[in-house]
């Protein structure tokens, strides 16, 4: 959910809660740990609760977007750490690519 889904669906109950303090709830949330925020391609970030965190797959050609498990990360990050001593976040960015229906659609 981005903060302007999240601010429709406040403002729907309470029209007078200005997107500013949307944003300012966010902020305090992010840094609580309580939320996470996600960049899914050019739209504006999503948020997601920390607990359920989780990467994304979008397709650049249709714009569908798949949920990637943890797991598919974790030999990755174990290999980044141990050669560069980097740490991934595989949350913070979505990862842009072709799905499947659209590999098959442009064939070989």
């Amino acid at each position: 959910m981005s903060a302007e889904d999240l601010a429709g669906a406040v403002q729907a109950r309470s029209p007078d809660v200005h997107i500013s303090t949307i944003y300012r709830n966010m902020e305090d949330l992010q840094r609580l740990g309580v939320i996470v925020h996600s960049h899914m391609g050019h739209g504006p970030a999503t948020y997601q609760l920390a607990s359920l965190a989780h990467a994304h797959f979008i397709c650049e050609e249709c714009g569908v977007t798949l949920e990637a498990p943890d797991e598919l990360f974790r030999g990755l990050a174990r290999t980044v750490r141990a050669k560069l001593g980097f740490t991934i976040d595989p949350h913070h960015f979505g990862m842009v690519g072709r799905c499947a229906a659209c590999v098959e659609r442009a064939g070989p």
